[in-house]
């Protein structure tokens, strides 16, 4: 399968995976605002905002695929 069938494709696992990246970018960007304005810290709000991305991610990637297990 080509890369845009699997995107198409709402079963994939390449669909599933730029979904929790998309989304994670976003939500990430949030988190690190919100942080930035709480702390006024910079260093802060990146670290938290770069821990929530990775663990969220793997997170969000697994909730998808459990989904895609119900018909």
């Amino acid at each position: 399968m080509s890369l845009v069938t699997d995107l198409k494709n709402p079963d994939s696992r390449v669909r599933a995976l730029a979904k929790a990246l998309t989304w994670r970018i976003t939500a990430t960007l949030t988190t690190a605002c919100i942080a930035f304005v709480v702390t006024g810290e910079i260093g802060v709000a990146m670290m938290i905002g770069g821990t929530e991305f990775v663990i969220k991610f793997f997170i969000y990637y697994g909730h998808e695929r459990v989904w895609n297990l119900v018909r």
